[in-house]
């Protein structure tokens, strides 16, 4: 018989479960982690409750009042000023908000955090209540809510609801200037239509543009009209001159449909909602056994749980044809389409001496562009009618575009001028500027322990503007198209030593922290985060790249033992952790699992930096950032061309280097080979890559595909899999150790023990199952090893959607495979497909039932085809999965609170 009519295909894969987590044991992490503050010399004390005046154990503030009295205390502190917070729910209709006037002060902080034993959660939910039954034929409910209420999620018993949507694909629709048409006519009965979406999935992009209406078509149909400037932006992406460095044209676009979301009409399956913001209703289908008149329903509602915010915000860089510049003189001229890479994509230019620029604007501060090139030359800079110094633009290395030329901060706050006059060499150019809009003044010295997050959501998608990812949930907004990201939970903006500790972020409608607008010297360290629908944690910007004033840049931050799981389940493009541009940066041991994107992100600006990029060229401030011992796994689950960690665009001169070592890769399920191990993307600069350990990534261990990537290091590495792509500029790889049939060295084994969570920290994982490949014969990455006895073959690239991008299977009958792990339950992802057969499966020696994987209709791969489960089941392992029927021997394992005994499953193919 041949291969292709008898495939027993073992798709990869065991999914084991993990050790049990002690009850209590996150709290006691949060708890140890608040020792100090526990010695501060005042503690305050606030409840969901709270009314009193002094904030005492007895008479509690609210969030409100403790605030105000710390306001009055903070400027004399001479130790920590705690504030404990009783268990229970605060529900935040605004977030609480602190500003500089809320910052520690005399080197001391002060500390927000849960008390001991207790469980504060902050929430910007609505609970929704006095559920009807609607439609008896759809199994649709129905329930109350005021009207105009805005949100974009739902959850039901900490369950994230789905958005009604339609099928995947839908058939039948063309792009056009203004939306998609279709010959159906159905969707002109929607009511409603301008909450509709329209979502497309496409390579490492999610997009999605709001409808404005439903009309009908010529020649009959439907024609659906998308939100601008979301469809100019996001269905034919135009190149976004103005704000280089940025993805090229930003292709892919949306151009087809994944799916349509939003409409009552959509509502179709268990778990689906609806909301009708404006006749003030929410719809949902309730899924098997969940009860609605008891059931804890949650509609976020609040955009922002907690805001840190200094000055200035975000730093807004001014064109050169802005009249808010003067230019006095006979030789100004302008010039545009240099493709050089200018502000705006033109410049201004003097070529006499005593020609003069005059800006005048509002703030305490200026950075002024121009480029630096050979034909440049000195400047005298006058502030407010009097010389301060005469700087140079000269260069005589390669032209280097939006270069800070000029900078001034520290002036008083009001309108203030600043006079550039040529004094020599050939040009004097003039690209823009950048106000300083206000003092330097980081909100600090604050820290929230032990608190946690739930139930906020976010609405930037649902407006104008959409979701026009570009990457990694960094979009396009406005016109023209400048950088956006999804909101957070807690949102820290010009923030120093700020500490975000021992919480948990989940059920989210956006990212759960955002260091944003150059945050210094902070921490978010041993948070248990998962369940967003944006990122875990995002860091720094992603359009300050010129910066060239300390002060003002991303720097000193560490993000660090925090457990981040299933981020990206609403926005797909989204990643585990996002760096942007940023300094003596640190990603070090953290967890990150379960994304449909990249695990880690960090860095921008593509071959911006690079002196062999195109002409567009200019210099990013990024260097000395660190990803060091982190364990990152199963990722890249829903899009492509990504990877476990994913670097993009320079960092600095070589004086610097930045650092990657220590950390373990593990597992890509894309459902192409577009998932790498160690990504150096675009313009990828002075990385020294030692001391990793990459397994079984659907692609490439280590990706440089273009020589814009240039001067990284990679030495010192192991890897099970051997496909490497090297197109990188000065880029060496030594040392390098393949690993076959699972024989690890120590040096490898070494890495694995110290990567992931420290010690203190290992209960913030939650407790689930992990996915053993089907190559994965060693023990080192895994609870679990795979042995093959016969005639097995291993074949790859089948572009079926196969764990790993490859399988084992064999033809003949009597062969066997034996999965050896240590757990209390296990499930085999196998093929179910019309050239499948029936396996035999025994258990610790013991016949345990048989298997047939045989099906009609199209091929279905990573299905679970044999499973047991402990005696509580997990949700991994659930009434829900596919199941045999084995003996009862094989389902009634006794769970055990010491390490589980070694077990082992052996399935025969049979005839």
């Amino acid at each position: 018989m041949s291969l292709r009519r008898i495939l027993l295909s073992w798709t990869g894969a065991a999914l084991v479960a993990a050790a049990l987590v002690p009850v209590g044991a996150h709290q006691a992490t949060a708890a140890a982690a608040t020792a100090k503050a526990r010695a501060a010399a005042t503690t305050l004390y606030a409840s969901p409750g709270g009314n009193g005046a002094s904030c005492t154990l007895a008479a509690p503030c609210s969030l409100a009042g403790a605030q105000q009295l710390v306001r009055a205390l903070a400027p004399a502190m001479s130790g920590d000023i705690t504030v404990d917070l009783r268990g229970g729910t605060y529900q935040l209709s605004a977030p609480l908000s602190f500003t500089p006037a809320d910052s520690g002060s005399n080197g001391h902080t002060v500390v927000w955090q849960a008390y001991p034993g207790e469980k504060p959660v902050f929430s910007g939910g609505r609970k929704v209540s006095g559920w009807q039954l609607y439609d008896s034929g759809k199994g649709v409910y129905r329930a109350a809510v005021p009207a105009g209420t805005q949100s974009r999620q739902l959850f039901v018993d900490g369950v994230r609801a789905e958005r009604a949507r339609s099928a995947v694909n839908p058939a039948g629709f063309t792009v056009t200037a203004t939306g998609f048409t279709t010959a159906d006519p159905q969707y002109l009965s929607w009511s409603n239509p301008a909450a509709v979406e329209i979502v497309h999935l496409n390579a490492w992009k999610e997009l999605r543009c709001p409808v404005t209406a439903i009309t009908p078509a010529a020649g009959g149909g439907s024609a659906f009209t998308l939100a601008q400037p979301c469809f100019g932006n996001g269905g034919a992406p135009p190149y976004p001159s103005g704000y280089f460095p940025y993805n090229g044209g930003g292709s892919p676009g949306l151009d087809t449909i994944s799916w349509i979301e939003n409409n009552y009409a959509l509502l179709s399956a268990p778990g689906q909602f609806y909301l009708d913001s404006a006749a003030g209703y929410v719809y949902y289908i309730p899924r098997a056994g969940e009860n609605l008149s008891n059931a804890d329903v949650e509609l976020p509602t609040t955009q922002t749980l907690v805001s840190l915010a200094g000055t200035p915000g975000h730093l807004t860089p001014v064109d050169d044809t802005d009249h808010s510049i003067a230019y006095s003189g006979s030789s100004w001229g302008t010039s545009s389409g240099r493709t050089y890479g200018d502000l705006g994509d033109d410049v201004h230019y003097a070529t006499n001496n005593g020609d003069s620029a005059t800006i005048t604007f509002t703030g305490t501060g200026i950075d002024v562009l121009s480029e630096a090139n050979n034909d440049e030359g000195g400047i005298d800079v006058y502030v407010d009618g009097v010389l301060d110094r005469t700087v140079t633009a000269n260069r005589t290395a390669e032209r280097l575009a939006q270069q800070v030329v000029y900078s001034k901060t520290g002036l008083s706050q009001g309108t203030h001028t600043v006079r550039l006059v040529k004094k020599d060499n050939t040009y004097l150019l003039i690209d823009g500027y950048v106000p300083i809009t206000a003092a330097i003044a980081p909100v600090h010295d604050i820290a929230l322990r032990g608190i946690t997050f739930s139930y906020a959501t976010w609405l930037g998608a649902s407006g104008p503007d959409g979701y026009r990812d570009n990457q990694a949930g960094v979009t396009w907004t406005g016109t023209p198209a400048v950088a956006g990201r999804v909101g957070a939970a807690v949102q820290v903006s010009r923030g120093q030593r700020i500490e975000i500790s021992g919480g948990t972020f989940s059920h989210l409608g956006g990212t759960a922290v955002d260091l944003a607008n150059g945050t210094q010297d902070s921490t978010v360290s041993g948070n248990r985060i998962y369940d967003t629908s944006g990122s875990g944690v995002s860091v720094g910007e992603f359009d300050d790249f010129y910066l060239a004033d300390p002060a003002l840049m991303t720097s000193g931050d560490t993000i660090s033992d925090n457990a981040i799981s299933y981020v990206g389940q609403e926005y797909q493009d989204c990643v585990g952790i996002l760096v942007g541009n940023g300094r003596n940066v640190t990603l070090a041991h953290n967890d990150i699992a379960h994304v449909p994107y990249s695990g880690i992100s960090l860095g921008w600006g593509w071959g911006w930096a690079s002196t062999n990029g195109g002409d567009r060229h200019g210099t990013i401030y990024s260097r000395g950032n660190a990803i060091t011992g982190n364990y990152v796994h199963d990722v890249m689950r829903v899009l492509n061309d990504g990877g476990l960690v994913y670097t993009l665009g320079g960092q600095g001169d070589g004086s610097v280097h930045s650092t990657f070592s220590g950390n373990v890769l593990s597992t890509c399920t894309a459902a192409s080979a577009g998932c790498h191990g160690v990504y150096l993307d675009e313009g990828s600069s002075w990385w020294d890559v030692g001391g990793n350990v990459v397994s079984q990534p659907a692609g490439n261990w280590a990706n440089m595909w273009t020589p814009t990537i240039h001067d990284d290091t990679l030495h010192d590495n192991y890897s099970d899999v051997t496909r490497l792509y090297n197109n990188g500029t000065n880029v060496p790889i030594t040392n390098m150790t393949y690993v076959t049939g699972g024989a690890w060295p120590s040096g490898a084994q070494s890495i694995v023990a110290a990567a992931g969570l420290e010690p203190a920290y290992k209960s913030l994982a939650i407790p689930e199952a992990d996915l053993v490949d089907d190559g994965a014969v060693g023990s080192l990455l895994a609870p679990g090893t795979i042995a093959y006895t016969g005639s097995w073959l291993s074949y790859s690239g089948r572009d079926y959607g196969d764990l790993g991008e490859d399988v084992h299977a064999t033809t003949a009958n009597g062969d066997s495979v034996t999965f050896s792990f240590t757990g209390t339950g296990i499930r085999v992802l196998g093929e179910r497909s019309s050239d499948q057969g029936t396996l035999g499966v025994t258990l610790d020696g013991t016949a345990a039932g048989t298997v047939d994987t045989s099906t009609t209709g199209a091929r279905q791969v990573q299905q679970p085809v044999y499973r047991t489960c402990p005696t509580a089941p997990t949700p991994s392992c659930s009434a829900s999965s596919p199941a045999p029927t084995p003996p009862s021997t094989a389902t009634n394992w006794t769970r055990r609170s010491t390490t589980p005994t070694p077990r082992c499953a052996t399935a025969a193919r049979g005839p």
